[in-house]
């Protein structure tokens, strides 16, 4: 026989007060004019007979659940993004809210399932994320709760969290001028001129438009320009061997760490040493750009500070339409030259 559950008047009970008295203290609520001593009879009585409060109904009462739905494409079973969940549900934690985490592969049936799912359990809010940096498909259903946009955006909900790639772009060309390299600087997985028509997120978009901006502010031209469409690394590999058959670079501003670990590849063959001969720097902060010898410097993306402030929007219940940027920050290790190794 399943065991009765614990109810508010059995806690009340218990301590010979109220149901209303117990409820006020349960809940937190401040100035019970209660006191002490009926506080801690509350508290001991429920810990006692192992009393959690019935959120279902407290929901119809407030009409809050304390819970929010973190929906995405590909976030919660890849390595990339994982620090997109990992922020969202510890900002949820910590606001003592309960988050339903449901993944679609991003098939518009299993969105819109999804989506229906979250609402028939009466969340307060949902989080829209994606694994890479995009426009995100919503499902055309009505949705009352807020909504916020994770690495990705909306034309119908304009409230986003993204990565602030115009000032990511700027830190990689500003690496490179630091560490003194201002010939041969060839960026690796991009050609405006080859690729014109074609279509990039917005993010990339405002990644490419920083390198560029910074590039001229430091009176500094690409030697080559080298496109691809898929940045894995055996393009990288590929792009790099061509490369290296017409000049010898100084520095490849790889697009992200999945080019610069088909590049590293190609140099060593080559015989060529990093940074002494060939410098790197590149972005995303994959996991693997910490196991390359020497370690990869590149500007990473701030998953956690990201899935962690769209929880605090929802909380907030701001709604501006202007996207929240967060700081990509720079992992300095040793693949440039005279660039101190901040943290791995």
């Amino acid at each position: 026989m399943a065991k009765k559950r614990v109810t508010l008047a059995d806690v009340a009970r218990l301590a010979g007060l109220s149901t209303t008295a117990a409820s006020m203290i349960l809940t937190g609520k401040p100035d019970t004019r209660l006191s002490p001593e009926a506080h801690k009879k509350v508290h001991d009585a429920a810990a006692s007979l192992g009393y959690r409060p019935n959120v279902a109904a407290r929901a119809l009462r407030t009409d809050k659940s304390r819970s929010f739905a973190f929906i995405s494409d590909y976030v919660a079973t890849t390595r990339f993004a994982s620090g997109l969940i990992r922020g969202a549900l510890g900002a949820a934690e910590d606001a003592k809210h309960v988050m339903l985490v449901l993944e679609t592969g991003g098939e518009p049936a299993r969105e819109i399932q999804a989506v229906e799912a979250a609402l028939d359990r009466q969340v307060d809010g949902l989080i829209f994320a994606a694994m890479r940096s995009r426009e995100v498909f919503v499902p055309d259903l009505a949705i009352s709760v807020p909504v916020v946009m994770l690495n990705g955006t909306s034309a119908r909900f304009p409230v986003s969290v993204l990565p602030d790639e115009y000032e990511g772009g700027r830190a990689a060309v500003k690496l490179l001028a630091q560490s003194g390299v201002r010939d041969g600087i060839v960026l690796l997985g991009h050609n405006a001129k080859q690729e014109e028509g074609l279509f990039r997120s917005e993010s990339i978009s405002r990644r490419f438009l920083g390198i560029r901006e910074a590039m001229d502010d430091a009176g500094l031209r690409f030697s080559a320009e080298l496109s691809c469409w898929n940045w894995e690394p055996n393009f990288g590999y590929d792009l790099t061997r061509k490369l290296l058959k017409s000049q010898r670079p100084r520095a490849l501003l790889c697009l992200n760490d999945r080019l610069a670990f088909g590049a590293y590849q190609a140099l060593a063959e080559a015989g060529l040493s990093i940074p002494d001969d060939v410098a790197l720097v590149s972005f995303d902060n994959d996991e693997i750009a910490s196991y390359l010898r020497p370690g990869l410097t590149t500007i990473g993306l701030p998953h956690e500070d990201m899935g962690r402030r769209a929880v605090e929007l929802l909380l907030e219940g701001q709604q501006a339409v202007t996207p929240h940027l967060m700081t990509m920050p720079t992992i300095s290790r040793g693949s440039l030259p005279g660039v101190t190794a901040a943290k791995a």
